[in-house]
């Protein structure tokens, strides 16, 4: 069975199949996820309007502010807009390729070690992989992170072969770029890569030091030219860097996307999210079921292989192939499972790679020593997890658990008399217990996947599966299908307020509902009424609108085709614009209306700011009161009117 795909024409066929099927999967259905995450639909809108949005990740085509973080991955999506127009599948279809690219590099690595059919099967897992469909579906930045670092340790491998520095240096330059995409995350990877390249490069070890600086030198020209324009160009001709207090990448990289991640410090008031960090956090409730079907398999048989190589020549490829993609598994889930900062169950999907290039190489390596008794561990241990895993969502398909559990356990069995396969009259025997081992260890992530692939995700917090109870996309819980509901009590506000469910503007995203307006994490779409009330006269205007919170403008900004200001950025809490400037934007009729709060009828127990926007309290823990300042000075000046429940003030009059 095995030789047949080892056959040319097999195995290309069966690499076409893999990726034709991957891109179905990843492609099937994707505008009923309208604008996924308007935030950065926003953005890449803007990009498609303005070269100068584009290069800086602008919010809105006039140039306000930026988005929370680099921008290289709004650019495929801003450049196919830009080629097919505004709409989900011109923003979500480059997304769904990067996938098809990533597979198809999981691929690659593995077949340069082993068997097509071991490329085959980890390319399967890859594709497979809840949260890989999720975020391949999706326009948030992991995208790209995740095809970049791929291709990163497809090329540390080839460096590795043969102590080749161009391929070690095209690492560089990936990870570089990787950077560009979501800032220090790129970075997990880099002491795992060094190190096994210093260990097991086939070369002397001085010439190895030399191409780690190279490589080194490579990753920071990718990586650094465009923080180097942005700190060249005057504050004054271009955007406000988003996410940060001093108008700084810097900063952003370093604080809030960067130690603040680590360290749960309260940077601009959103709250830590840490509530299942520690060592076993990916196999909690919130993240399970979105990364760790074979996560335990996966470091089952990285163990597994450094033992049976543990006698290979220091530079064996074998090994440095799998301490290249382990150390990336481990590094990056450590910090994943330890951080105190914002976390979020998707970010997992940056371990989807190294775990499916361990599981191809691990299966292969263990067919190829006739590992058996190892081969049935690990099916066991894969059978007994995903039933666990399918146990948590048991008003969901309550049948599959218990069939992936008994045909993985009768599986292990088989494997554990693997020896019979040299016995003709049992060799067909063990070879079903392979294919059971199989089908069963992917039968989970499968179900996932097409469950993921069939429902709409929106919002700023996407979340693969089914229901499962508990925290992190649950009924009940914080979050739902990528939508974000209160924990119990409200969401602490930076000023240490407390907003209530319901409050004017706030969380409750209203998808299609005329009138209200998304909130924090979700934008929201406006009633015709108020769309043609901003569409008129919009040429005339820098901004046909200013409002509190970048969600907040993306929703009206991609309602109306014309850029909309985000006052205080993401949350409300940048200084930016400052009192002084919206003033003077005002006062030169750049701005035309200011939208404050939509549909509630809840209360805002924070510190209010007359109703606009519902941006609750400002000004604490490291974020800036300039939102409150700019939607107070409005509010006693202009004229307050109700659109369609919304209320505007025009700041022309």
């Amino acid at each position: 069975m095995l030789n047949i795909v080892a056959r040319p024409k097999a195995r290309q066929a069966g690499l076409g199949l893999l990726l034709l099927a991957t891109a179905v999967l990843y492609v099937w259905g994707l505008g009923a996820s309208g604008w996924a995450n308007g935030f950065y639909s926003a953005a890449v809108q803007a990009g498609s309007q303005s070269w100068k949005a584009f290069f800086f990740g602008a919010s809105d085509a006039a140039g306000a502010i930026t988005v929370d973080k680099t921008p290289a991955s709004l650019w495929p999506m801003a450049l196919s807009v830009r080629l097919f127009g505004l709409n989900s599948w011109s923003i979500l279809v480059p997304q769904a390729l990067m996938g098809v690219g990533a597979v198809a590099v999981v691929y690659a690595t593995v077949r340069r070690l082993f068997p097509a059919w071991a490329g085959l099967l980890a390319g399967a897992v890859m594709a497979l992989t809840p949260v890989a469909v999720l975020m391949f579906r999706f326009n948030n930045p992991d995208a790209l992170l995740v095809l970049l670092l791929t291709v990163a340790g497809y090329c540390v491998v080839r460096a590795q072969e043969r102590g080749a520095t161009r391929w070690l240096v095209l690492a560089g330059v990936a990870v570089g770029f990787a950077f560009l995409a979501k800032m220090l995350q790129a970075f997990l990877v880099l002491p795992g890569f060094a190190l096994v390249y210093l260990v097991t490069g086939p070369v002397a070890v001085w010439r190895r030091v030399r191409q780690l600086l190279l490589a080194g030198l490579a990753m920071v020209v990718s990586a650094g030219w465009w923080v180097a324009v942005v700190a060249l160009v005057p504050a004054a001709d271009r955007p406000y860097i988003g996410g940060s207090q001093g108008n700084s990448v810097l900063e952003l990289a370093l604080g809030y996307n960067g130690i603040g991640r680590l360290n749960g410090a309260d940077y601009g008031g959103l709250g830590n999210l840490n509530q299942q960090a520690g060592w076993l956090r990916l196999f909690d409730t919130e993240a399970s079921g979105q990364i760790s079907w074979l996560l335990p398999a996966a470091l089952v048989l990285l163990a597994v292989a450094t033992w049976v190589t543990r006698r290979a020549p220091r530079a064996d490829p074998v090994r440095a192939a799998f301490w290249t993609w382990g150390s990336w598994l481990v590094a990056t889930g450590l910090v994943f499972s330890l951080m105190q900062g914002i976390f979020h169950a998707y970010y997992t999907v940056a371990l989807a790679p190294a775990i499916a290039v361990l599981v191809g190489m691990g299966i292969a390596l263990l067919w190829e020593r006739r590992a058996f008794a190892a081969s049935a561990v690990v099916t066991a241990v894969t059978a007994v997890w995903a039933y666990v895993l399918l146990s948590r969502s048991a008003e969901w398909n309550s049948w599959l658990g218990l069939v992936v559990g008994v045909v993985g356990l009768a599986a292990a069995g088989v494997l554990a008399f693997g020896r019979l396969l040299a016995v003709p009259r049992w060799r067909g025997w063990v070879l079903g217990g392979v294919v059971a081992a199989l089908l069963a260890g992917l039968a989970g992530p499968a179900a996932y996947a097409l469950d993921t692939a069939s429902s709409p995700h929106t919002g700023a917090i996407p979340a693969a599966g089914p229901s499962t109870g508990g925290f992190g996309g649950r009924p009940g819980g914080a979050f739902q299908r990528g939508a974000f509901r209160q924990p119990p009590g409200g969401f602490r506000q930076p000023g240490g307020g407390v907003r209530g469910p319901g409050a004017d503007g706030g969380f409750r995203g209203t998808g299609g509902r005329p009138g209200g307006m998304g909130g924090l994490l979700e934008a929201g779409t406006p009633g015709a009424e108020l769309t043609a009330l901003l569409e008129g006269g919009a040429s005339g205007y820098t901004w046909v609108a200013a409002t509190v919170g970048s969600n907040n403008a993306a929703g009206y900004q991609l309602a109306t085709g014309s850029p909309v200001m985000a006052v205080g950025g993401f949350n409300g809490t940048d200084p930016a614009p400052t009192l002084e400037r919206f003033q003077r934007y005002v006062a030169e009729k750049k701005i035309h209306y200011f939208i404050g709060a939509g549909m509630g009828g809840g209360r805002n127990t924070g510190r209010g700011t007359g109703g606009l926007g519902g941006t609750g309290g400002t000004g604490g823990s490291g974020g800036s009161d300039e939102a409150v300042r700019i939607a107070s000075w409005v509010g006693s000046t202009f004229t307050a009117t109700t659109v369609a429940g919304v209320t505007v003030y025009d700041l022309t009059r």
